[in-house]
């Protein structure tokens, strides 16, 4: 692909100053809804302390301006055939002269360097990111919706009394990373958000108790906390599902971030999903009263999740698509 005049893809050096990419990055995405990225968790993600994935950055770069940018994620234990674009974007100013075929041309000729034969990534479903990569013959594979909860409408006493009685299970809550003794289960408990839709040719991730310590390690220098529920079977204390939300821990901006939430198939039909999702809100409202919205992903096949979403009084935002695209 030949670039534009003047104009040149660069290897980002991750162990660099990144505020000029990130600069870019929020011009190129100031108009998406929701929570913005934070500096910390845009320079974490790119630069990955997490051996599961090696990560290699690139930029177009002209007269010393960052045009558009892309992180290419390569993972190693599972899902070796493929790369994931992560935050692909072109700045406003440099829309309409190339940066944006000549980036993706290079993320699918690293693709094939590395031996992989897939590249996925993800848009919205209505902007000029789902219209260029159907252009190049993209193929979306899975359509999420995002939805929100603003927590200064919530009622409250209602959501309260819609806790379900779960006999035979208790919770045990936990903030930020995970201690040493939970690892082991926490790598049982996020296995089985394999049994959530992936979408096109994505095998199940693996994971043990090393990839969980190592995954733990990252949430305070991406800049996050997190509160974490875990349900367990009283009679033998065995994990049956969890649910996880994210929130900047400079707390600059009033959202948090629903992450996985599972519960394992034997333990599934007593509500421990909804138990699992409604305590772990409450206690953040409690402890984080500065969060004023929470968001959250779900497929849209999904309608288990989507209906507990709906009932605790999350609304649509918007949805996305999750795209592959032969190296």
């Amino acid at each position: 692909m030949r670039l534009p005049e003047g104009m040149q893809i660069q290897r980002i050096d991750l162990d660099g100053p990144l505020q000029h990419v990130y600069d870019a990055y929020r011009a190129a995405t100031a108009g998406r809804p929701g929570p913005a990225m934070s500096f910390p968790r845009f320079s974490w993600m790119l630069r990955r302390g997490d051996s599961s994935d090696r990560l290699e950055a690139w930029a177009a770069v002209e007269d010393g301006r960052v045009a558009g940018a892309f992180g290419l994620q390569f993972p190693l234990h599972d899902n070796t055939h493929l790369a994931e674009v992560a935050e692909g974007f072109v700045h406003p100013d440099f829309r309409r002269r190339g940066a944006g075929t000549a980036l993706f041309a290079h993320a699918r000729e690293r693709t094939r360097a590395e031996g992989r034969r897939l590249l996925v990534g993800e848009t919205d479903t209505g902007g000029i990111g789902a219209a260029f990569i159907a252009a190049m013959g993209g193929e979306a594979v899975l359509r999420e919706a995002r939805r929100t909860l603003d927590l200064r409408k919530a009622d409250w006493a209602a959501l309260e009394g819609m806790l379900p009685d779960v006999p035979g299970y208790y919770l045990e809550g936990f903030t930020g990373p995970a201690p040493e003794e939970l690892l082991a289960d926490l790598a049982t408990l996020i296995g089985g958000m394999n049994d959530a839709p992936r979408g096109g040719d994505v095998e199940e991730a693996r994971y043990d108790a090393d990839r969980v310590r190592e995954f733990e390690a990252g949430v305070v220098p991406s800049g996050q906390q997190s509160y974490v529920m875990i349900a367990r079977r009283a009679s033998d204390d065995a994990p049956a599902g969890y649910t996880r939300i994210y929130l900047d821990a400079d707390h600059h901006d009033g959202w948090a971030r629903q992450a996985d939430t599972t519960v394992l198939a034997e333990h599934r039909g007593h509500r421990l999903g909804l138990l699992l999702k409604l305590s772990n809100l409450v206690w953040l409202h409690e402890s984080e009263p500065q969060v004023e919205q929470v968001i959250t992903w779900n497929a849209t096949s999904n309608r288990h999740m989507l209906a507990i979403n709906e009932a605790m009084g999350f609304e649509l935002l918007d949805e996305w698509f999750t795209w592959q695209i032969a190296a």
